[in-house]
């Protein structure tokens, strides 16, 4: 049976010459990953980024772990975002945390339309996104189910409580001027990641953390 659907790239893994498994955060399969046959370096390269949002055909024979993807094509051009140093490096952050913070084969309700949402959002502002990514996983921890309130986070961030509880009394917009220093930002990122970590019972390793440092510093 063919299925049209959308997923969100959340990372790519290379298999043999010229095809690779695309790992994936979908609307009808939720957190999965496909197999994508006879990818070009043009793919590679422009519409497997991450957080790129996507439109393909899938062969699901309802039996196979790994389905088949084609005819992909990107339902959105994100030029916002490919074209800013910042937010392309955000869009790494943010991917490699929703790859390893949600388990493959998982199906969140409404995480994929939050996600598209949020995308779209942080492609569409041109001004104030530095905490972008300090509210996404706030939100995502609430979206995991965790639903946290300050009390919950006390033990995890420390001397940023007073920080951490404006953002959560805070709008989107008024939390995006919040002004953080490159190092304090930093410090909350790993804060609220320490915390996911704990209700995930598993170390995330967010390797890209690296990036926004240097960005941030």
């Amino acid at each position: 049976m063919k299925v049209n659907t959308q997923l969100i790239v959340l990372h790519t893994t290379r298999y043999g010459e010229n095809s690779v498994i695309l790992h994936t955060l979908g609307r009808e399969y939720g957190r999965r990953s496909f197999f994508v046959r006879n990818a070009s370096k043009k793919q590679m390269m422009t519409l497997f980024q991450p957080l790129n949002i996507l439109e393909g055909d899938v062969n699901d024979d309802g039996k196979a772990k790994l389905l088949n993807i084609n005819n992909l094509s990107a339902l959105y051009p994100l030029s916002g975002i490919r074209a800013d140093l910042y937010k392309n490096s955000m869009t790494l952050f943010i991917s490699e945390v929703l790859y390893r913070a949600v388990k493959e084969g998982s199906r969140e309700e409404g995480m994929f339309e939050w996600c598209v949402k949020n995308i779209l959002l942080l492609d569409s502002v041109s001004t104030d996104f530095s905490n972008f990514h300090l509210r996404f996983l706030l939100e995502l921890s609430v979206i995991l189910g965790f639903s946290p309130s300050i009390e919950d986070l006390r033990p995890f961030v420390g001397s940023h409580y007073g920080i951490i509880s404006e953002f959560m009394a805070s709008s989107f917009a008024e939390s995006m001027l919040i002004p953080l220093s490159g190092e304090t930002r930093n410090e909350i990122a790993e804060d609220i990641l320490r915390y996911l970590e704990f209700h995930l019972d598993s170390a995330l390793n967010i390797n890209s953390l690296k990036v926004l440092r240097e960005l941030y510093a």
